[in-house]
């Protein structure tokens, strides 16, 4: 009896392997003839997780592209992934053929944040969404900050003056500060803006937690604070709408003013979705600035002269001793410091992106389903695109880039609208950080951390003081 168990189990174990053999394979006939990119899956579910994100990534890219090409299957962070490293190909995927490729994220992520948010759109609402957000941050509306984003950097660099600071959290505080501003405008912020940095900094916790929403867990937590975050926004959006009916710079005045209409929901996750997008990622870039700038003295020195002369301007030439809109548009070297900041360091080694149906790409199959990633770091890294790339060298940028090859903030439908105020708040930073202070690094000064971006170790460890 007991032999014609197994014998039965056995028998109905090999149909259904059998089974599922024969309609994988017909389902692929049926599909396409075509091969799957070259590589590896790596272990069943984590795939090469491990491997990408426990090393630097440029060493993980460098050594699959010299393996396998330009184009290589993978599978990461529990998706199966096709990588692609040549300028072309990335401009195919997020411009030329952006249609076929949908923008993705985690299911958690996308809770956290809120369905509506622009991230996870295509079409009509998503295009919608990015006039919105476009006009909001368009040059025009981000120069009334100028003052106030000033008035930030000051107060933010006067407490960091004779401490330890970790460099990456307090980059942090100052970018929030900045978000919220050009989100919700300066009085709003002052009104409401500690309830909701709470709320935020308890939600951002659970980003990249597992999605099992119990008691007690991260997720759990994360999402109590996003529904209490959404009240809060409920009522700053039912107060504008009371009190006022002038029109605003900001981001909430451009969703409001929108003759079409938001709903309070749709208004909530996309400013949830902007804090989440311009506040780590930015942090992040004046991190590494400072690191590139404290190794590079040579560098600082025509930073700081080129803002000395600003300053020296600025003295001798009105009454009004702030930086002005005018004044950041005469700072060619430090804005060429970025560029190479933001090529050295590559902040977003990669975008997700989706297949929406089967794609034939370089004579491969790019099935249904699977993620597609464009490798900004591999581009940006590249010795065909910048000669010695691992070197730090803003006056490279004195000369365009070759088309394609320089993406920091992605390209296409799906390009970072809020690009132009992150260079502006960077450079008001930079002006009165070298003009007014010098620093000095503490601890390792080569390790590197990832989680989720590339960061100096440790967040970078600074002591700041002044100068005079």
């Amino acid at each position: 009896m007991e032999f014609f168990t197994i014998t039965i189990l056995c028998s109905l174990f090999f149909t259904i392997l059998f089974s599922f053999f024969v309609f994988t394979s017909s389902s692929d006939a049926r599909r396409t003839t075509l091969p799957l990119p070259p590589g590896t899956l790596g272990w069943p579910y984590i795939g090469e997780t491990f491997e990408l994100y426990s090393q630097n990534p440029n060493v993980f890219f460098t050594s699959k592209v010299k393996k396998y090409g330009s184009i290589f299957k993978t599978h990461i962070l529990g998706c199966r992934c096709v990588m692609i490293s040549s300028p072309a190909a990335a401009k195919l995927v997020l411009v030329t053929k952006s249609h076929l490729f949908k923008p993705t994220f985690p299911a958690s992520k996308e809770r956290m944040i809120g369905k509506q948010a622009i991230f996870f759109h295509q079409g009509d609402y998503h295009f919608k969404l990015r006039r919105l957000v476009l006009r909001a941050f368009t040059p025009e509306s981000i120069k009334h900050f100028v003052s106030d984003i000033e008035s930030i950097v000051v107060d933010a660099l006067s407490s960091w003056e004779n401490r330890l600071i970790n460099t990456f959290q307090e980059m942090k505080i100052f970018t929030f500060n900045v978000a919220l501003l050009s989100i919700l405008g300066k009085d709003e912020v002052l009104n409401s803006s500690e309830d909701l940095k709470r709320c935020y900094y308890i939600l951002e916790k659970g980003y990249n937690s597992m999605p099992i929403n119990l008691p007690g867990t991260l997720f759990h937590k994360s999402m109590k604070a996003r529904k209490e975050l959404a009240q809060i926004l409920a009522k700053i959006i039912s107060g504008r709408r009371e009190t006022t009916k002038e029109s605003h710079n900001d981001l909430l005045g451009s969703f409001m003013e929108h003759k079409e209409g938001l709903t309070d929901e749709q208004i909530a996750d996309n400013i949830i979705g902007v804090i989440f997008a311009a506040r780590d990622t930015t942090a992040s870039v004046l991190t590494w600035i400072i690191k590139y700038l404290a190794e590079n003295p040579s560098v600082l020195h025509l930073v700081t002269e080129e803002q000395e002369a600003i300053k020296r301007g600025q003295d001798e030439g009105s009454e009004d001793k702030n930086l002005s809109w005018a004044d950041t548009k005469k700072m060619p070297i430090t804005s060429r410091v970025i560029q190479e900041t933001l090529r050295v360091a590559s902040i977003l080694s990669f975008t997700f992106r989706e297949a929406v149906e089967d794609v034939e790409f370089e004579g491969y199959l790019i099935p249904k389903g699977w993620k597609v990633l464009p490798l900004f770091r591999n581009i940006h890294h590249s010795a065909d695109n910048f000669p010695d790339p691992e070197k730090f060298d803003p006056s490279r940028f004195q000369v365009a880039p070759k088309a394609n090859t320089f993406m920091p903030f992605g390209s296409g439908i799906h390009s970072c609208p809020g690009n132009e105020l992150a260079k502006l708040e960077i450079l008001v930073l930079l002006h009165h950080l070298t003009t007014k202070y010098r620093w000095s690094l503490v601890g390792p000064l080569n390790g590197i951390q990832y989680a989720p971006f590339a960061l100096p170790q440790n967040g970078l460890p600074i002591k700041l003081s002044l100068k005079y």
